[in-house]
């Protein structure tokens, strides 16, 4: 009988060799013309165990709720939202492996640039910026629906928005560290200075 720790083991490994095979195929032939069997058949996996994974083939590129940036939230101390969000961003890149920050940029990058995807992307932000706003309320000790809340979580995303879209076009660029120099400065009111 398999343990807990290891079972979430294989099942991280199985998820990364699927994420890992369906971009290699998508770099190759383009995500349009890449199929699902086919990245089951790349993956050495079913199509029915692909679907326990991922729902549809969208699901492998479009953002999720990003996962450890929640968890960091849950773990900052109260204070502004900008310096909890900043140092939620803080934890979440540093629990993150190279390989997982470098997988998180494949998928930036086509979530950027196939239409459908981009398109995904904006149905399910309104889920994740509640989770966000709800986490931030909270540690604020306000009410998730306060303009200040909203207008906080707004300007840090597109913030953030912006520097994933620099980094689609530019590889070298440390993400990371370029989205907490980002956040200084709009922490710093955003001077040319």
């Amino acid at each position: 009988m398999e343990s807990g720790g290891l079972r979430e083991r294989k099942k991280a490994r199985t998820r990364e060799t699927i994420l890992r095979e369906a971009f290699r195929l998508f770099r190759e032939r383009g995500y349009n013309a890449t199929t699902v069997d086919q990245i089951a058949e790349a993956a050495e996996i079913s199509p029915a165990t692909f679907f326990r994974y991922f729902p549809t083939k969208e699901d492998l590129v479009t953002l999720d709720r990003f996962p450890p940036l929640l968890d960091a939230l849950q773990v900052q101390p109260p204070g502004e939202p900008l310096t909890v969000l900043r140092g939620a961003f803080r934890t979440a890149f540093a629990s993150l492996t190279a390989e997982e920050i470098a997988a998180g940029h494949a998928r930036e990058v086509f979530s950027v640039t196939v239409p459908e995807l981009l398109v995904a992307n904006l149905r399910r932000s309104p889920g994740a910026l509640r989770e966000i706003s709800e986490n931030l309320a909270d540690r604020a000790g306000c009410d998730a629906d306060d303009p200040r809340i909203r207008n906080v979580t707004g300007a840090v995303l597109g913030v953030v928005t912006m520097v994933w879209l620099q980094w689609a076009q530019d590889p070298a660029l440390d993400g990371p560290a370029e989205i907490d120099r980002a956040l200084a400065h709009l922490e710093s009111g955003l001077s040319l200075r």
